[in-house]
């Protein structure tokens, strides 16, 4: 069966940004322009596509990253947008696109999407520029290495500034960045905007800017143009030797020519095209959905999946062909009130037919895809089959998780996982009836199985269920959650913030366990050496016994003791982190020892060692950012320093808002958009988000322990 729209022609690209720069007022534009809905969805108003659950409509945030897919014909195919059907299709752009959240707590939205994406649309706050969260998601997309393109939105808002959000980019993101569009007018006379390519200035008509006119630059504005145009052309001629050598004998270069090198640029992470408008107003939207198709890449130009074949290690590669063996990877899991649950799975090669089996490869088991569906929002369209470079969803996988690898059984390979970030806030949760407590265990389930940040765990000595997620919002949404989906009532404890234990130095200790009862008696002996690790570093177990004084055998229950103790410190019962074990000595006897003497051996010799080596507490600390109003500024950078905070830098936006950059320890961060509030009268706003672990203060700490011994 030929391919409806040719890889060339695909575009899978995510629109990720700090909350509330408009990402989805931008997304429900591109649906409306691309002729997907018929009336624009507002957030404002509550009836956006891709918003589509209670609780984003209701508070306004996009929570889940939503799946839609849009069929665009550049602007520059001109005439041929509506007459002619055979060359509209000729010329027309399939775009996956992904809208994310931007909220802190539901990074893992971001992150996910950011895998399995080729390309990024990142959008500005016209007003505010680069926010924190910006700078968290410009850095996943570097890690991920995601071509992405800049929308610099809200430029009809009262002051904003389009130099200034640009200025904000080169500092504190790229100096890469290159504007292809300027605006006309600022605030109440934003206008339109001037396409630098083409030089002409483009006014946005009709009741929703759906009709574009492109007429020439008004006097006034020439020379600001040219001067931008000038910039524009020496950035892109520097990345490429023939027009640099036209830009250096002062040759004329083609619309054609730049956009080729841009292009070029743009995939290979020189370059960062920067577009701009107010997608609440309507202008700006359909030249950055040109950039999408000019300059972000399709399948094609990224290159080949790198993977590891399950069984010998071997690098595989699977390249972006309908004819390729079949590789996929499932990136989110989703609960569907009417299909059951939902996988989400980029394709990167290979086609997948409705009915046929694959392989997971991460867990060795074989799936039966039941149905195959494009979803768009929350409302979706069945498919026979999908191609290399597409998205959908799979009804019907029972063992597959976020991050694991589907693949033709014949042909198995192991892509990249994603990794997660640790929990930062956990609390504990009770079922309000019996009849709760039943439903209460499969709601969280399946919540956790949607959700890699969000754990649960049960405490061993007082029976309590511990829910542990991303931030005090993250869990608020769990609950709601589990209410309305699966009418689960529950009795919610106060936030506590997760903290860790750590050594400060190297020590050693025995542990030996032995019990003589009638018969068989149990006989473990091992000695172990604890070594603190970097920060983040996480836990390495170091195998060094030599000659076959403990036999090979009973090594991984020796490792199986230790990771169980270091579960639940010795401090004050937080697990332990960032730290290498070695199993150095020990002896075993013919007959008694087993398994489970030495896991138990371990066990004890670990909480030895840590004893001897120095324990301190961790706690985690936020990055936080504060804008408030000048006359405020003394009142809250005095309440931040007596919240034990590390003032970094202030800064000013616009006039009389000022802007503190801090590091705070969580534990002092609960309630605090109240207390900023009463402070500034409710004109101050802040955003937080997870920095790094670090050592808590003696005086601190030993509250902490008697809080928790008592």
């Amino acid at each position: 069966m030929p391919r409806e729209y040719p890889l060339e022609s695909t575009r899978d690209i995510g629109i990720i940004a700090h909350i509330d720069a408009g990402k989805t007022t931008v997304t429900e534009r591109v649906l409306f322009y691309t002729g997907v809905s018929h009336k624009i969805g507002e957030v404002h108003e509550g009836d956006t596509v891709m918003d589509w659950m209670e609780q984003e409509r209701e508070r306004g945030i996009t929570i889940t990253a939503a799946a839609t897919n849009v069929f665009w014909v550049p602007t520059h195919v001109g005439e041929l947008r509506t007459e002619n059907l055979e060359l509209r299709k000729k010329n027309e752009y399939r775009i996956n696109i992904i809208d994310t959240p931007g909220h802190i707590d539901f990074t893992v939205e971001v992150q996910r999407s950011l895998r399995v994406l080729d390309g990024a649309v990142v959008v500005f706050d016209g007003v505010a520029g680069v926010e924190p969260q910006s700078e968290t998601v410009w850095r996943q997309a570097d890690k991920f290495k995601v071509p992405r393109m800049c929308f610099i939105n809200k430029l009809d808002r009262m002051g904003a500034s389009f130099e200034r959000s640009l200025n904000s980019i080169y500092e504190r993101l790229t100096p890469n960045a290159v504007s292809v569009a300027i605006p006309i007018g600022h605030e109440q006379e934003h206008e339109g905007v001037i396409d630098l390519m083409r030089m002409k200035s483009v006014k946005f008509l009709g009741d929703k800017g759906e009709k574009l006119e492109f007429v020439e630059i008004p006097e006034n504005l020439k020379s600001y143009a040219e001067e931008w145009r000038h910039k524009m052309v020496e950035k892109i001629s520097e990345t490429d030797d023939a027009l640099t050598d036209k830009y250096l004998e002062g040759k004329e270069m083609t619309v054609e020519e730049l956009r080729g090198a841009l292009r070029r640029a743009t995939i290979g992470y020189r370059l960062v095209p920067v577009f701009c408008g107010s997608a609440l107003k309507n202008k700006g939207v359909q030249l950055m959905l040109d950039g999408v198709v000019d300059y972000l890449p399709s399948p094609l130009d990224m290159p080949p999946v790198k993977g590891t074949h399950p069984k010998t290690g071997a690098e595989e590669i699977r390249e972006a062909k309908d004819d390729a063996p079949f590789a996929a990877l499932a990136f989110k899991l989703q609960t569907d009130p009417y299909v059951g649950q939902l996988t989400y799975f980029r394709v990167y090669s290979g086609m997948l037919k409705a009915g046929s089996y694959v392989l997971n490869s991460v867990n060795g088991d074989q799936e039966r895809v039941g149905r195959i569906l494009r979803m768009h929002a929350n409302t979706r369209e069945e498919l026979k089959e999908i191609g290399a470079g597409n998205i959908g969803a799979i009804v019907g996988l029972k063992n597959t998780r976020t991050g694991d690898t589907l693949c033709d059984p014949e042909h198995p390979v192991v892509l990249e996982k994603i990794v997660f970030p640790e929990p930062v806030v956990s609390l504990k949760i009770e079922p309000k009836t019996k009849a709760d407590q039943e439903k209460m265990g499969l709601a969280l389930r399946r919540l956790g199985e949607e959700d890699p940040t969000f754990r649960i765990k049960g405490d061993i000595e007082t029976g309590d269920t511990i829910i542990s997620g991303m931030g005090e919002l993250h869990l608020e949404i769990i609950v709601d959650r589990m209410k309305r989906e699966f009418s689960v009532e529950a009795n919610v404890g106060r936030p506590q913030v997760a903290y860790k234990e750590t050594i400060k130095k190297t020590a050693e200790a025995e542990g030996k366990y032995i019990r003589q009862s009638g018969g068989r008696g149990q006989y473990g002996h091992a000695w172990l050496r604890v070594e603190p690790r970097e920060r983040g570093k996480g836990f390495e177990f170091l195998d060094e016994i030599k000659g076959g004084i403990i036999p090979q055998e009973y090594i991984p229950a020796i490792e199986k003791g230790i990771k169980e103790a270091m579960e639940k410190g010795v401090l004050a019962g937080y697990p332990l982190v960032d730290m290498a074990v070695a199993v150095y000595d020990g002896s075993y006897h013919e007959v008694d020892s087993s398994e489970a003497a030495f896991k138990i051996a371990g066990s004890m010799a670990l909480q030895e060692c840590v004893k001897r080596a120095g324990l301190v507490l961790l706690e985690p600390i936020m990055k936080v950012e504060v804008v408030t109003p000048e006359q405020f500024l003394g009142e809250v950078t005095g309440d931040l320093n007596s919240k034990r905070a590390r003032i970094e830098e202030m800064s000013e936006r616009g006039l009389g808002i000022k802007v503190i950059d801090c590091k705070v320890p969580l534990s002092e961060m609960f309630g605090y958009v109240t207390t900023l509030r009463s402070l500034t009268q409710g004109r101050a706003s802040f955003t937080m988000e997870f920095d790094h672990y670090e050592e808590v203060p003696n005086n601190i700490a030993q509250l902490i322990i008697e809080g928790k011994r008592q």
